[in-house]
Formats: C-alpha cells, structure tokens, sequence
C-alpha cells in the first residue's frame, strides 16, 4: 500500500505552495513587540501591530509555517469543540455566549484577511458536514443544532439519513450535521500568503532563531539567543504545540498531541464525484477524529485522523488511516497513496484555546485542533491586549490554562496511557457499534 517509489513523508500541501528563501536580517532595535512563532498566530499578531503603529518583528525556531500551519487538513470553522454546557459549567453562562456568538466573529475575520490581503489560498466556502457514526450521536446533533442557532449566528442544517447520499456515498453514517458557511483552504498557500503581507511591511521575520529564554526587567524583556540578546517592550508567544522547554509555564498547560495525514495518489475525477457529490469538508463524530475532504485540484482525498495519541513509524500511521479511508469508501481500496505527514495539535486540558497574560508575556495558544480560523483571530486578539486595545476582548480570555497532576513532565508521557485506553476499549467498543449497524 505504501509503495516507496510514490511515499513521500512531506506534506501534500508544500509540494503545492514551495516556501522561497529570503535573505538573512538581523533584530531591529527599539522593537515595541517581539513575536515567537511564525505560523498564523504570531504572523497575524505582527500584522495587527504593525497596524496599531507598532515596531514588531517576528522570530521562529525553524523555518517559517515549519509546524501546523502547513501541516494541517484546511478544513474552515470556528464553532467551539466544546459544547455550550460544558462550557458554561466549566466558566460561567456568559463566558459560554460569548464564544459561542464569536464563532461568526472569527469566520468573518478569516474570510476578511484573506479578502484584504489578496490572500491565494485556494478559498471556498464549501460548507462543512460532521458525519453521525451512531443513531444517538445524530439525535446529539440535532440538539447541538438547537443550542447553536440559540447561542450564535452560526448558519447550521440536519441532514437525515434518507439525505445523506446528497453529501457523501457510503452506508457508514447516520446523518450529519451542516455547516454551509464553512470552507476550504489550501493551508500552506493561506500560510505563504500572510508572511507575504507581513514581509511587504518591512516587518523583519527571524527564522531558526530559537529563543533561548525571555527575562523581565522593569518595563522591557530581555530575550536570549544563542549569539545575540535583545530588549524589547512587550514578547508575545505564537508557539502552541510547538512550545519549546524554556517556556515551561506555558508548556505544562498546551500540550502536542500529533495529527497523521495522508494524500491519496489522483483518483478518477469521475469517482471522486460519486464519493463525494456535496464536496463538503468531512469529519466523524466517532472518537477516531477522522476528517477528510477533496484536494482544491479535484483529484486526491486527504484523509487525517488519530492514527495514535503519541509519536509512531509513519508508515504504520498510513496504513491505520487507509483503513480507516477503505473502510468508508471500499471503491478506492486500490488506490495507493502520495504522502503520509504528521504535526502537533496544541491541546489545553479543557480543548479550548486561551487569550492572556503569564508573567508579562502575551499569548495565543491551545487551539485543540481548531486553529486554521481561531489562530489567526486570536492572534490578532493578543496583539490588541498588548497595547491596550478594546478590540482585544475576547470570550477566549474567559477560558483558562490549567495543568493536571499527572502532566509532572515537560513531556506529555500521559499520552501514553491515553493512547491505550483509546486503542484498545473505545475503538474497539466503536468498532463493534459500526459493524452492528452495517449488519
């Protein structure tokens, strides 16, 4: 299945959008910001500062866009992955409305960035489909449907099973739920397309330049290179589950679980539209977090998904995702794939993100698989807290970042533990509940 002569372990998406060199620069002096992460967050921070007539520049430890931000399916939401009773018992009614109602705010961003910064990224607006795996889990969505049209004014639709094949050909689910104004992207064109905006300002991007430490003195940070120390006025920190020890506060409270991707080899356009008629984003209320989705040429499926909760082989994460990919489309079994890649998803224990302030650092992080929209709107959010802008309020900065006992390292080993119970009685106990049905 892996053939070696077609395997490639980059991500689909750089062969689509190569990253160009640029010249090496140095820090400017009298920065007001310095931004730690070049992915969505920080470069958005640094646009929204620079906007405010701030003096920001912008470092990271590996290439620019290295991590999730060119790793990731380019699947466009913003509604919460926690729903509004947990959120509400966890934080209050009205810090649950608050991010509820901001999801259209946060869309309404994306879509705006991408429109005034003549982002080519591939935008749809395709609408995205959440498939039911199990009759209670569609009765769930139709509740989930009531609380979100009570809550926001996010658009949302109940597709019954009789409706289903409109949207995806397959026996394996039992309705949907529809999120029309959702989309498409092709992440690391979106990516390009803002270091492009920021580069076209002048704002200096540092790139494998890790941060060795950030210490506070008086009203400036000193901040550690390897060769080099400078002070600036304000740090913000855009590194979610890219979070590097030094940052140990930080780190025992957004943790990296990884995502496994693969890209089908072209696939007959023709069968594509069989599979798929509703060319809808696609993903599983089943624990397995599969999503998958069409590539913007028409001619691979991209499939991602919890291959496993800790590192592994990649060729073992692309058999397990095939698996899972023939197991809902038997028609394209024969069918090899292109690439298999991974990248780290930044978890906060309460799989919500977080806006704020530790020790006079600012950030945006723990995004829980929903950063492609919620990055660059909360980064932009960060930037404002930064300099005092009311813009900057945010139901995000409600939430919380809180560790857990039993997370005792700057290493999540709790993942481990995680990785067997899930592997070995949810997904059984799921799988079970699948070939019932199909019975």
């Amino acid at each position: 299945m892996t053939d070696a002569e077609i395997l490639s372990t980059d991500p689909y998406w750089w062969s689509t959008s190569p990253v160009s060199d640029f010249p090496t620069q140095s820090l400017p002096e009298d920065l007001d910001l310095l931004v730690i992460g070049a992915g969505y967050t920080g470069l958005s921070a640094a646009l929204t500062a620079f906007k405010l007539g701030a003096k920001v520049a912008v470092v990271d430890a590996t290439k620019s866009g290295f991590g999730a931000s060119t790793r990731n399916g380019g699947m466009v939401g913003a509604h919460p992955r926690v729903g509004w009773n947990t959120l509400a018992s966890k934080f209050g009614d009205a810090a649950a409305n608050k991010i509820f109602s901001e999801a259209s705010d946060a869309l309404d961003f994306f879509k705006t960035l991408i429109f005034d910064e003549s982002i080519d990224c591939d935008f749809q607006e395709c609408g995205r489909i959440q498939l039911a795996w199990t009759p209670i889990d569609h009765e769930q969505q139709k509740s989930l449907a009531s609380i979100i049209k009570s809550k926001s004014d996010v658009k949302v639709e109940i597709v019954n099973k009789a409706n289903l094949e409109s949207e995806i050909f397959t026996n394996r689910y039992f309705g949907g739920l529809l999120f029309p104004e959702h989309g498409s992207i092709n992440p690391a064109k979106f990516h390009k397309g803002l270091l492009d905006s920021v580069r076209e300002r002048k704002i200096v991007v540092l790139e494998n330049s890790p941060v060795k430490s950030v210490v506070r003195e008086k009203n400036t940070h000193k901040v550690f290179f390897d060769k080099a120390v400078v002070s600036v006025r304000k740090v913000l920190l855009a590194t979610n589950g890219y979070t590097i020890n030094q940052f140990s506060w930080f780190k025992k409270r957004v943790f990296p679980v990884p995502s496994f991707l693969i890209a089908t080899e072209d696939i007959d356009p023709e069968l594509l539209t069989k599979l798929a008629p509703g060319r809808r984003m696609m993903v599983e209320t089943r624990a397995k977090y599969s999503y998958f989705r069409i590539s913007p040429n028409g001619r691979k499926i991209l499939f991602g998904g919890r291959a496993a909760m800790k590192p592994i082989d990649l060729d073992l994460a692309a058999k397990r995702l095939k698996t899972l990919l023939d197991d809902i489309w038997p028609e394209i079994k024969s069918y090899k794939i292109s690439n298999v890649w991974t990248g780290n998803t930044g978890y906060s224990f309460n799989h919500l993100p977080h806006v704020g302030k530790h020790n006079e650092i600012y950030y945006a992080m723990g995004f829980s698989g929903s950063g492609t929209v919620l990055a660059p709107y909360l980064g932009a959010k960060a930037a404002f807290q930064a300099f005092d802008d009311a813009r900057g309020v945010t139901g995000y900065s409600e939430t919380s970042l809180k560790t857990r006992f039993f997370h005792f390292s700057s290493k999540p080993y709790f993942l481990g533990a995680a990785n067997f119970y899930y592997q070995y009685f949810v997904d059984p106990k799921q799988r079970r509940a699948g070939e019932k049905k199909a019975a």
